[in-house]
């Protein structure tokens, strides 16, 4: 079974449930709900640090307003878990 993504915090060991993105045109940090795919330049964040994340002087954070929810299982994530069961059920 897939790994879930983890805050990109260093030394931070929690299941992220954010993604920071930087529009630096704008000179705004966007903090939003989980991205589907990990993209280059952004940062994905656990609820804690999405919620304490602080921009630079001069810098506007827009920040999602609701709860951030852990993604939900994949197709993928729920065949390899119905694999895991039948391998364990199996007799030795």
């Amino acid at each position: 079974m897939r790994s879930p993504r983890r805050c990109s915090r260093n030394g931070c060991p929690r299941q992220a449930v954010a993604t920071l993105t930087y529009v630096y045109n704008e000179s705004t940090a966007v903090v939003g709900p989980l991205a589907a795919f990990a993209e280059p330049h952004t940062y994905d964040l656990c609820e804690p640090h999405a919620r304490s994340l602080t921009a630079p002087r001069g810098w506007d954070v827009v920040r999602h307003e609701g709860e951030f929810e852990p993604p939900p299982p994949t197709t993928d994530d729920l065949v390899a878990l119905a694999e895991a069961v039948r391998e364990a059920a199996r007799p030795a």
